[in-house]
């Protein structure tokens, strides 16, 4: 399973892909990826309802990752969360990275909106969920809830 743009391999986290893929001093594995496998290993069919893998094309190497927090649940919404490096960051990768997997999430019957969250404060990510129009729901503790309908 991999998904592809101009210019990113998206590709689903697991066990067998992190011990050969390429990182980077910028790009550090976080506890959220750890927690993701483990679960993994006790669901297999949480593959793609997870962290995923964005890697640019050119150079192979991992410029951030994204993903879902979760299977769809019973209303048919699932969450988006990503994050990139921060030397790439103001390129559009986040913006093509999210496109793309939202486009996969609505592939499946199950998922008919999808929702995210950003800080308040966060305009690279605003801009992102702007750019993808999403429209924001609402705001709680300085997060903005945001969601997009099939």
């Amino acid at each position: 399973m991999e998904l592809q743009t101009q210019r990113l391999r998206i590709v689903p986290c697991t066990e067998e892909l992190l011990s050969i893929i390429l990182t980077t001093e910028e790009y550090k594995i976080g506890p959220h990826i750890t927690m993701y496998l483990e679960a993994l290993k006790d669901d297999s069919s949480l593959l793609g309802w997870g962290v995923w893998f964005v890697l640019d094309k050119e150079y192979n190497t991992i410029i951030g990752d994204i993903g879902f927090k979760g299977k769809p649940n019973s209303e048919n919404i699932v969450e988006i969360g990503y994050g990139m490096v921060p030397s790439v960051r103001s390129k559009g990768y986040a913006t093509e990275a999210v496109k793309k997997i939202i486009e996969w999430a609505f592939s499946f019957e199950n998922v008919n909106i999808v929702v995210a969250e950003c800080r308040d404060d966060n305009v690279p990510s605003i801009r992102v969920l702007e750019k993808l129009q999403m429209k924001k729901i609402g705001s709680e503790n300085n997060l903005l809830k945001w969601q997009l309908e099939k």
